[in-house]
């Protein structure tokens, strides 16, 4: 897994926003330090050079991912959404 971004605020809309790190696409879906899915990429906004993530939660405990790293697995990297087929890990 790598680095996407820190997570930094949750959003009224109840979205986590994220300072990101590396190039990830909407749709991947996000883990946490001992790799248990937390959100999921919706959109990418802000400056070219130093973007922001909103992604939508997966989990309740995410008070406990603020001012955390939140990682990505490669495959989610690489394939982006999957316009409603799931992959078996």
């Amino acid at each position: 897994m790598f680095v996407v971004g820190t997570a930094l605020h949750l959003a009224g809309s109840g979205r986590l926003i994220l300072r990101a790190e590396s190039d990830v696409r909407p749709g991947a879906v996000l883990y946490d330090e001992k790799g248990r899915p937390v959100a999921k990429v919706a959109e990418l906004f802000g400056p070219v050079k130093a973007p922001y993530l909103s992604a939508v939660p997966m989990t309740d405990r995410m008070t406990r991912i603020l001012k955390q790293k939140v990682y990505a697995s490669p495959r989610s990297e690489k394939f982006g959404k999957t316009r409603g087929r799931r992959y078996k890990r």
